[in-house]
């Protein structure tokens, strides 16, 4: 039988099961023996041990397409970050380094400005122009108006979507108002996860359709880029691609060097400006990073 973990707590692991429920499972000592840890969004084949109590064994992860190390989970589709128009500010520093995690995962994004109640059209627009070049889609929701729902419901269908984005953006009241149709199949599993008492620690993996999971990951307040060689970084903001070549120096860095055509595009306001000094700050924190290692 083949389900999906959607948590793990204490050498449990929770497998959903299409059509037959959640099974409550214990990993065989052979994952240790291999050095290799059950995530949640592993797909996995499961032993049944009791039907009527729900418990099994878990007995063969299935090859992983992707797997993020913050959070810790397996299969992601995308990721869905959440940013306020208002009340906060949005961190445009903050939201760039997360689209740089996930590019470097190859994790597509969705950028969700909500509370866009609070702001005029001119200022959605100019939101919208900003990350127009990253190769993001951008929705503009409203949680407090109910706004935009149902095309994030659209966006999550059939998918696992990993949740992120800072304190007091309304993550959790989007996330609320994306399972308050959920089935009562769905109910059940909150009950057997005896859901709320294990929420800001563990990875878990929230059933709000068929085949359609979200992870909730705690509100984060700053994110270091790592993994990433400083002439790498360029790579990561898609924007620049088009130019990549054009410059008068080859494997220029779009920081420094004279007739530089990424600079040229910001000047004229082809590539966003917030975008580009974005990118000059973690090209600054990176080198410097480098010269204390050596």
């Amino acid at each position: 039988m083949q389900g999906k973990i959607i948590k793990g707590i204490a050498g449990f692991y929770y497998v959903d099961v299409v059509e037959s429920g959640i099974y409550e499972c214990k990993a065989k000592g052979i994952f240790r023996k291999e050095k290799q840890k059950p995530l949640v969004g592993d797909n996995v084949e499961i032993e049944v041990l009791d039907e009527e109590a729900k418990t099994g064994n878990l007995v063969q992860i299935l090859p992983r397409k992707n797997q993020l190390i913050r959070p810790a989970v397996a299969n992601v589709d995308q990721a869905l970050v959440i940013f306020a128009v208002r009340q906060p500010d949005p961190n445009y520093g903050l939201l760039n380094r997360f689209l740089i995690t996930m590019e470097q995962q190859d994790v597509p994004v969705i950028i969700c400005f909500n509370k866009q109640d609070l702001i005029q059209q001119e200022e959605r627009e100019q939101l919208c122009k900003i990350y127009s070049g990253c190769g993001c889609r951008i929705l503009l929701t409203s949680a407090e108006q109910e706004e935009g729902i149902e095309e994030i419901r659209e966006i999550l269908d059939g998918k696992t979507t990993v949740v992120a984005g800072p304190s007091g953006v309304g993550k959790s009241s989007l996330t609320n108002l994306l399972q308050e149709e959920i089935s009562m199949e769905t109910g059940e599993i909150s009950k057997k996860l005896k859901r709320g008492k294990h929420t800001t620690r563990h990875s878990q993996l929230m059933c709000v359709g068929h085949q359609t999971y979200l992870m909730d990951t705690p509100g984060f307040s700053s994110l270091f880029v790592e993994g990433i060689e400083i002439e790498d970084l360029r790579m990561y903001f898609p924007e620049f691609r088009e130019y990549e070549g054009c410059c008068r120096f080859q494997g220029c860095t779009h920081v420094h060097e004279p007739d530089c055509v990424v600079k040229e595009a910001v000047n004229a306001g082809r590539i966003c400006r917030e975008r580009y000094d974005s990118y000059v700050q973690i090209y600054e924190e990176l080198k410097e990073k480098e010269k204390r290692r050596y």
